[in-house]
């Protein structure tokens, strides 16, 4: 967890996606829940989220894109999150993610397969990412305090 103990997420909308909307409502909604949202905006690039998440100590990255082309914007993020020195920060993203009729299940497996910790559909709730965050971070820091106590 970043170091004042309140969780730090990167958001934004990644690749030529300009839908700002819902990017400002997660915002608000990560204020609310007490986490401290870091929003790099719309049209941002895989390089701009993995600066940021450096840059603030990041404990997540929630990337969204609703204009289809999520698959190729955000196939190798989690690379670039490795090569920067920040391999287990939760990746998040969210949104109309492919174009297409296909299922989510399928969706959401490519995503993951991909390197993210979590996928979501249009239409999720902000507080069951947020719900999942606080899940995920407590069960990474149980996990780091096993490492710990076997070294």
């Amino acid at each position: 967890m970043s170091q004042n103990s309140v969780p730090t997420v990167v958001l934004g909308v990644i690749g030529a996606d300009v839908h700002a909307i819902g990017n400002q409502i997660l915002e608000h909604a990560l204020e609310e829940a007490g986490i401290e949202p870091v929003n790099i905006g719309v049209m941002s690039s895989q390089q701009e989220f993995v600066e940021a998440a450096v840059e603030t100590g990041a404990d997540a990255i929630w990337v969204s894109s609703l204009y289809g082309h999520g698959e190729m914007d955000c196939r190798g993020l989690r690379d670039k999150c490795v090569e920067a020195g920040i391999s287990d920060i939760l990746l998040y993203v969210g949104g109309n993610l492919v174009i297409g009729k296909c299922s989510w299940e399928g969706v959401k497996e490519l995503f993951l397969n991909m390197g993210y910790d979590r996928a979501y559909p249009p239409g999720t709730r902000p507080q069951d990412a947020i719900d999942d965050l606080r899940q995920d971070l407590v069960e990474q820091r149980e996990s780091k305090d096993v490492v710990c106590s076997l070294d």
